[in-house]
């Protein structure tokens, strides 16, 4: 091989390496009992790991070892990434759901789906300090990367409202789409993305003014949503379509749908 085909191939392998440095998609399907693995490079599902019997909400570790994964009735099942199977499983309360991480990864959070309203913590002594009174039902959640403002869907009142989490205050009620469930935050806080599960879509509102500016048709039953860490593709989990929709964030289209299992429950990218 001459130093030119040599220059060429280097070129051509360091261009394969980046490209398979695309973070994947884990995608947990309540009725499969397993985890679709999906390439964001290519937007094809890669694996499928065995999760438990009902998984639903998940989390990574933060050095992407592992994935945590609420598996109903009511335990936390611990998947190595690395063999990509059970590292054991812990019980934990009934009708476990949404799964979180603190920053420095040493504590896993777990939301139990029997309780209901929005509760204030001081993440330093772990204990409640307020509570605010939204609409029925509050869902997700997501926040300004600064922290100033949440965001939280209330499903049985449609709306989405923005909290000043200062003053701990409602700053106003959005009309958000039927049955508005899960929340994502694009990286820059520029927009917030609300999934409609009563009619198969997903609300972009812009931050600046809390309004909505699109309503992007996905599949039936959309429920919980991740977006790219450079922020350009939203995936989309529709739990009665058994698949995800993938939103291209600059043009609030949809780009794809990606076959999962069944009753894709939400989305994990990292």
């Amino acid at each position: 091989m001459n130093r030119k085909h040599r220059f060429i191939f280097g070129l051509a392998v360091l261009f394969a390496a980046t490209a398979s440095a695309a973070p994947l998609a884990y995608v947990p399907n309540e009725k499969s009992g397993t985890i679709s693995v999906i390439d964001t490079a290519t937007d094809r599902v890669t694996d499928e790991i065995k999760a438990g019997d009902r998984p639903r909400g998940l989390v990574l570790s933060r050095d992407g070892k592992f994935i945590y994964v609420s598996n109903q009735p009511r335990s936390l099942n611990i998947i190595d990434l690395t063999t990509r199977t059970s590292a054991g499983t812990i019980d934990i309360g009934q009708s476990p759901e949404g799964v979180g991480i603190s920053p420095d990864g040493k504590w896993v959070v777990i939301a139990v789906e029997e309780g209901s309203g929005i509760d204030i913590i001081d993440a330093r002594s772990r204990k409640q300090v307020a509570s605010l009174t939204l609409g029925a039902r509050p869902r997700g959640i997501a926040f300004l990367p600064d922290g100033s403002r949440a965001y939280v869907a209330a499903e049985e009142a449609n709306t989405v409202y923005s909290i000043d989490t200062t003053k701990q205050t409602v700053l106003k009620a959005i009309k958000g789409g039927v049955r508005a469930n899960g929340v994502t935050m694009r990286p820059d806080g520029k927009r917030v993305y609300i999934s409609n599960g009563g009619e198969a879509t997903v609300s972009v509102i812009d931050t600046a003014t809390d309004t909505v500016i699109a309503t992007i048709p996905v599949g039936t039953r959309p429920w919980n949503m991740a977006i790219t860490p450079d922020g350009k593709k939203l995936y989309v989990a529709n739990g009665r379509s058994n698949s995800v929709s993938v939103i291209d964030t600059e043009t609030n289209k949809k780009l794809t749908d990606i076959t999962v299992g069944e009753l894709p429950w939400g989305v994990v990218i990292g």
